[in-house]
């Protein structure tokens, strides 16, 4: 096989299944080769939850598992746990029909492969789609606003509250940030409750709508998000606190906030107003069931 370059990380693969041991066999040899970090696991069950655990790159997923439909696995994968951006590979030991085709690109796979394919050609389409995939990550890393959510990034974030901070300097006017934390109550989660992905896909979505024109709504991590909102005092970030957590009541938040009565008298650094609001929602988090909405103390 052909020398290409070197991965920006090393891929991780997530086999499922895989027609028993040799076809897995065969492709840790092969990948491993490259680079790759491959797991294995056993049944759709088990694939769906490590993915969210391991994070793979790239997903290969049997055509037959033991346990599931294999094409009901994808669809609740790109349902509830694989980003849109991560391939999935199905694999078949038998000669691919049309029709199994349709309804595995239907249901969110990348490709649907026949393992009448030589090794060499499956190893260079798993390698294209893991290039691609770490590629997409990179971008989606120094992207402002995430397209799947339509939130802003991290790094979007801190340009955002660079300028914010900036105008607020010059009209002597106050900024505040407030952050949600999103969790999940183990105890209902076999009661029908949303799993975490779920509960924070629908409080984004929530935000987004709840926002005003001017307010800046963004992902600090996981299940966590930030609010930049301008011309917004000590007091009013405790009411917009207050308000945003009554509408996504039913994910659970747990708001902490934020806020400089006038940024010229009471310089602070725009990565300093993220950190600070997310370090409330942290000490906020570890109170548990006291303080429920929490201002920024040093």
């Amino acid at each position: 096989m052909a020398r290409r370059a070197p991965f920006l990380r090393a891929p991780v693969l997530l086999v499922a299944n895989a027609f028993g041991t040799w076809l897995s066999q065969a492709l840790a040899n092969l990948i491993k080769a490259r680079g790759y970090r491959v797991h294995f696991v056993l049944t759709g069950r088990e694939l769906l939850d490590q993915a969210p655990v391991v994070r793979p790159d790239v997903i290969v997923l049997d055509a037959d598992l033991p346990d599931l439909d294999s094409v009901a696995v994808c669809r609740t994968l790109r349902q509830n746990r694989a980003a849109w951006n991560m391939p999935i590979i199905m694999i078949t030991a038998t000669p691919a029909t049309n029709q199994q085709r349709v309804a595995a690109l239907e249901a969110g796979a990348w490709d649907y492969l026949s393992v009448l394919l030589n090794p060499e050609e499956l190893t260079l389409k798993v390698d294209a789609m893991a290039r691609l995939k770490l590629e997409m990550d990179q971008a989606l890393e120094e992207s402002a606003v995430d397209p799947a959510s339509g939130l802003y990034t991290m790094r979007g974030l801190e340009r955002r509250a660079r300028e914010l901070a900036s105008d607020a300097v010059r009209r002597h006017a106050p900024l505040a940030c407030v952050a949600l934390g999103i969790g999940v109550d183990p105890k209902g989660a076999g009661d029908g409750a949303a799993p975490l992905p779920a509960a924070t896909a629908y409080a984004g979505q929530v935000l987004q709508a709840s926002r005003r024109t001017c307010d800046c709504v963004g992902s600090l991590g996981q299940g966590e998000f930030a609010v930049l909102a301008p011309a917004t005092a000590p007091e009013g970030a405790k009411q917009m606190a207050q308000r945003l957590s009554r509408v996504i009541e039913t994910a659970g938040p747990r708001p902490a906030y934020e806020a400089v009565a006038d940024v010229h008298q009471t310089p602070v650094a725009p990565e300093s107003f993220l950190e600070h609001a997310g370090t409330a929602l942290h000490q906020a988090r570890a109170a548990g069931i006291g303080e429920r909405i929490r201002a920024y103390r040093a």
